[in-house]
């Protein structure tokens, strides 16, 4: 759950990076001019080099965070994994420091972990493993998070906008992940495993409603992305209309009028047809899938009763849909105010990852809990039965 939350502040610091246009404000990865990142002095955290140095301090915690939790999943077995891979860690960055030329900082930093990681061994939890598929996601999460990291240098070496779409929605998969990781391993989730039941016959009418609509807030994720990249947040300035009508005109005498007239102040990039296309294609899913997510609370109510805990999941979905779309209106009437974007975007992530909560608790098997280890039942021997080990013996 800390996890969780420490990559929602991460989006957010992420998305007052776009608004504020300051992604080039540390123009060098994995240093920050020329420093090591972490040894950049506080006293140059300045203007937009505060926002996007922030952003990479956030997100090596994220990634330590991920690491740990990742270990912490494989149990006991993870002593083994610290201990060997601190020393050889250790080893490597005393020698990197010893034999090779250069500034040391890094090197010096490397035989520092390996050293912590040495000593973290000690003291290990000496818990059982999760299961299987547990451990899996928490390896998922950890390589999903080295991805991250490298494709937002990526976007700042290369300088390509592109790389940037895919830096945005790969963070709102990743809170999606660490909420699914934080509910498998909930006392809730394992309390209520031989009781879980939905009733099939009455279900089938919102299963598919429900995933078919978090689908569908994850395309319009990516949609807002793309349009963010592309410097494209006010290419239609006016809500709830388009430049005074349904849809604005495209042709090159128009595109031209909204070039000239275009409220933002620090437009990389002229528009052209394409973001206007993008920008009313945002809008109008982001009013589809608003519809939708009522249509779903309805019919969980109907299903399953107001008081079943799915339909208030629902309902609280519809509530923060409706959130959602009002301050995409506000972030178009404020002229894309840094902190309303922001908020914008966090509140998109959020629906994404309680939409994917809700799907996995709408085809939760019935009364199995596949996340939990199974403990053997008692075996003969010699005829005599003796009572299996138990996972944490």
């Amino acid at each position: 759950m800390l996890t969780a939350v420490a990559t929602l502040a991460l989006i957010c610091l992420g998305g007052l990076v776009t608004s504020h246009g300051v992604g080039m404000a540390v123009p060098d990865w994995p240093n920050t001019y020329g420093y090591n990142m972490f040894f950049f002095p506080v006293s140059d955290w300045v203007g937009g080099i505060l926002y996007e140095h922030t952003h990479r301090l956030m997100g090596s915690l994220v990634g330590l965070m991920t690491l740990i939790l990742a270990l912490w999943l494989h149990g006991t077995r993870a002593r083994a994994w610290l201990r060997w891979g601190g020393a050889l860690l250790g080893a490597g960055g005393f020698l990197w420091a010893v034999l090779v030329g250069g500034r040391k900082d890094w090197a010096l930093m490397a035989a520092g972990t390996g050293c912590v990681a040495l000593a973290a061994s000690w003291f290990w939890p000496r818990c059982a493993p999760a299961s299987g598929p547990l451990r899996v996601l928490g390896m998922v999460a950890l390589v999903g998070v080295v991805l991250q990291g490298v494709l937002g240098g990526l976007r700042v070496v290369l300088l390509a906008d592109p790389i940037g779409v895919f830096h945005g929605v790969l963070a709102q998969l990743f809170l999606w992940l660490m909420c699914v990781i934080a509910l498998l391993t909930s006392p809730w989730w394992r309390r209520t495993a031989a009781t879980w039941e939905l009733p099939d016959g009455r279900t089938r009418a919102f299963r598919g409603w429900v995933w078919v609509t978090t689908l569908l807030i994850l395309g319009q994720l990516i949609l807002g992305a793309t349009m963010r990249h592309r410097h494209a947040g006010l290419a239609v300035p006016d809500f709830p209309l388009a430049h005074g009508g349904l849809w604005p005109a495209t042709d090159p005498d128009s595109i031209a009028r909204y070039n000239r007239e275009r409220p933002e102040l620090n437009a990389v990039n002229p528009l052209a047809p394409l973001d206007i296309h993008l920008h009313m294609s945002h809008r109008f899913l982001g009013t589809v899938i608003a519809g939708l997510l009522v249509l779903a609370a309805v019919r969980v109510r109907r299903a399953l009763g107001a008081s079943h805990l799915l339909a208030r999941g629902a309902l609280l979905w519809a509530v923060l849909g409706g959130v959602q779309l009002l301050l995409g209106a506000i972030t178009v009437w404020s002229n894309k105010s840094a902190d309303l974007t922001t908020a914008h975007v966090a509140a998109g992530s959020m629906l994404l990852a309680w939409g994917g909560l809700l799907t996995l608790l709408a085809f939760r098997p019935r009364g199995v809990d596949r996340t939990e280890r199974v403990v053997p039942e008692p075996r003969p021997l010699s005829g005599v039965w003796v009572p299996a080990e138990s996972p944490s013996q």
